[in-house]
């Protein structure tokens, strides 16, 4: 009998059937229930986005208003979770504040959070919810008063609202919309996979969601927009990107923001905030950013023949936003919380346990040997 062939990683194995999200890796192209991201990007809004993914159409103005409606209302935490917030080190990682706050946010709504309900309330709650609960803790950390829940504000707006202080300017929001409709999904990355196996036990919503936040905390996974913003701050001149980045490629060193697993042409989610960074950084009168990259996409392209993906300009985008660094991989989770819970819904309505198998390579034939006789 033939040895099995193990794809580490799981790389290109087809796990299960989707009506989600589709990556033609090959063609550089994303779709969302059957609509190209760019279509989605220049043309829809964020709640649009989530919507369609959830129920599996663009909504009418009315259901739109409704899901607005509806969000506005769930921004409200309750007060027995923040005094479990206000008990954490303000030292705590965000991501681990975001995993902890959805797991005890499951027993305060009990309702929500049964195992295999099919109900769109949780998927509603989360996303409404992960915005308060990060603006709540990047505020307390930074000795502000709580945020209110600003129902006067779309999603992108309230993300803003809740992470820095000021007014918003009409293109910041749009930035912001377009950020996290880019994010809102991507088909079985790390994250949606680990939400999809809880889920296929029959496992609740709310912890099928903690199991994605713990997943793209890893460094793996997330957090590779923040080393790209390390990175320009290493070159600081954009006449020193070409020796930082050298020397780097020279001692084998990893440059993030570049490679994916399934695309092998551009990222189309890099074209488009590519574009938004140079945007955002004109209107605020600061392209550094955006110039630094342009001469990195280069010098990479160049010397190993790779292209950017999504993480590539996303930082700068979130920087000239006035997002903090460490808050990156928790606006990915703000966004991504979209695509984990449609994908956990869509496990519950075809549901099969995922338990792959994998190749044993150790021994077979040990005897047991009584502890006393063990060397």
């Amino acid at each position: 009998m033939p040895e099995p062939t193990v794809q580490r990683g799981l790389e290109d194995v087809v796990a299960l059937e989707s009506s989600l999200c589709f990556i033609d890796g090959r063609g550089g192209r994303l779709i969302y229930r059957g609509y190209d991201i760019r279509d989605l990007a220049a043309n829809a809004t964020f709640e649009e986005v989530a919507y369609l993914l959830w129920y599996g159409q663009l909504p009418n103005r009315g259901q739109l208003d409704e899901l607005r409606q509806r969000l506005v209302m769930l921004r409200t935490l309750p007060p027995e979770l923040l005094t479990i917030l206000d008990r954490l080190p303000t030292t705590s990682s965000p991501m681990d504040v975001l995993r902890t706050a959805v797991s005890a946010l499951a027993l305060l709504e009990p309702t929500e959070s049964q195992p295999g309900v099919t109900s769109i309330g949780g998927a509603l709650r989360l996303t409404a919810a992960l915005p308060s609960i990060l603006g709540y803790y990047h505020r307390r950390r930074s000795g502000q008063p709580a945020p209110p829940t600003h129902p006067e504000l779309s999603h992108a707006a309230y993300v803003l609202a809740v992470l820095r202080n000021g007014p918003i300017a009409p293109l910041d929001e749009k930035a912001m919309d377009v950020a996290l409709t880019l994010h809102a999904d991507h088909e079985l990355n790390a994250s949606t996979f680990a939400a999809r196996v809880t889920a296929s036990t029959l496992s609740d919503l709310y912890s099928a969601i903690t199991s994605a936040i713990g997943t793209l905390k890893g460094p793996l996974h997330g957090g590779a927009n923040e080393r790209v913003m390390e990175l320009l701050e290493e070159i600081q001149l954009p006449e020193r990107t070409e020796e930082v980045v050298k020397a780097k490629l020279a001692r084998h060193e990893r440059i993030m923001g570049f490679g994916h697993r399934v695309y092998k042409v551009e990222d189309p989610r890099a074209t488009i905030l590519r574009d938004w960074s140079h945007r955002v950084g004109e209107e605020k009168g600061n392209l550094s950013y955006y110039d630094r990259l342009r001469r990195v996409e280069e010098v990479v392209h160049r010397e190993k023949g790779l292209y950017p993906n999504v993480d590539l300009y996303s930082g700068s985008v979130y920087t000239l936003l006035d997002i903090p660094k460490d808050l990156f991989t928790p606006v990915f989770a703000v966004s991504r919380v979209t695509g984990w819970t449609a994908h956990v819904l869509e496990e519950y309505q075809d549901l099969r346990l995922i338990r792959p198998t994998s190749n044993y390579v150790g021994p077979t034939d040990l005897t047991y040997v009584p502890i006393d006789a063990r060397p």
